[in-house]
């Protein structure tokens, strides 16, 4: 079992129940789903900015990634309709706790100047959606897999939660290193 969902059930849902006085395990929220995304506008002028982001998500998150296409064509942007515009993958399960475990426990640690994550990334239906600038701090990318470019990702964190204060004090008891602003 993953630390952070050992933490989830062992000490997550107790203090979640105390503090907002559900009636059932089943009310207290929990972490439905992680999606990493990654816009690739790029790839109109580079077709391997694709190739090489599909595998940098399949390396970080031990999934096959999905690749996004645009909707419909904009001449202004030189976009066609069909084109390659992004990539995503949607973790959950065994391989989303294992993601927000590394996510947590190696990754943070490795940026540089880390003082935690801002608190005001919640929806207000208890999402958290952060950006990271450096792929490079996932140890599954080398540098010699770069392409001279460094790239970023968003990462979302779907929950049960109803409020964003409800979600907040899941995250925070989970691990998540909030900033103290």
């Amino acid at each position: 079992m993953s630390t952070r969902k050992k933490v989830y059930k062992e000490k997550a849902i107790k203090n979640l129940l105390e503090k907002y006085k559900y009636k059932s395990v089943m009310q207290v929220p929990k972490i439905e789903k992680i999606v990493l995304n990654r816009g690739i506008g790029e790839a109109i002028s580079n077709s391997k900015v694709v190739d090489l982001t599909v595998e940098q998500f399949g390396n970080i998150t031990g999934q096959k990634p999905v690749v996004t296409k645009a909707k419909k064509s904009i001449s202004n942007f030189k976009l066609r309709e069909g084109q390659p515009v992004g990539c995503m993958v949607t973790l959950r399960g065994k391989k989303m706790w294992d993601f927000l475990t590394k996510l947590i426990d190696i990754v943070f640690p490795r940026i540089r100047d880390f003082r935690g994550v801002p608190v005001k990334s919640f929806d207000k239906n208890g999402n958290y959606t952060l950006g990271l600038n450096d792929e490079t701090v996932f140890p599954e990318v080398g540098f010699d897999r770069l392409d001279n470019k460094v790239r970023g990702m968003n990462i979302t964190i779907v929950t049960t939660a109803n409020s964003s204060k409800e979600s907040y004090d899941l995250l925070k008891l989970i691990g998540m290193p909030f900033r103290k602003d």
